[in-house]
């Protein structure tokens, strides 16, 4: 795992246990399951208006967004990006038709 997705990961644990008064995340936290799904909805919208504008700048600056809050999630599950990165290491070298048919039904 990069070292920012490491240091990421845990700050994110740290945010657990802060004032929801005084941390975004520990906010997020507080609120649930629901806002954190919600702002993640938001974020991938933003991401594809991004994406239709063709700016690579704010591509990026609207990805980062989304992933982060795609890690606030994982850490709310009591998962890390770890889980993700090692699906994706399981899944390199498979044709995405072959892995998809591979899934249960």
């Amino acid at each position: 795992m990069s070292d920012i997705l490491k240091q990421l990961a845990a700050v994110l644990e740290e945010r657990k246990h802060q004032d929801p008064q005084k941390s975004y995340v520990a906010g997020l936290y507080a609120k649930g399951l629901d806002a954190i799904l919600k702002k993640i909805g938001e974020e991938a919208t933003e991401t594809v208006i991004a994406a239709k504008g063709g700016e690579p700048g704010q591509i990026v600056y609207e990805m980062a967004d989304l992933w982060f809050h795609c890690l606030v999630l994982l850490a709310q599950q009591g998962l890390g990006p770890d889980a993700v990165l090692a699906e994706l290491q399981r899944r390199f070298g498979l044709s995405g038709l072959e892995e998809k048919s591979s899934r249960p039904a």
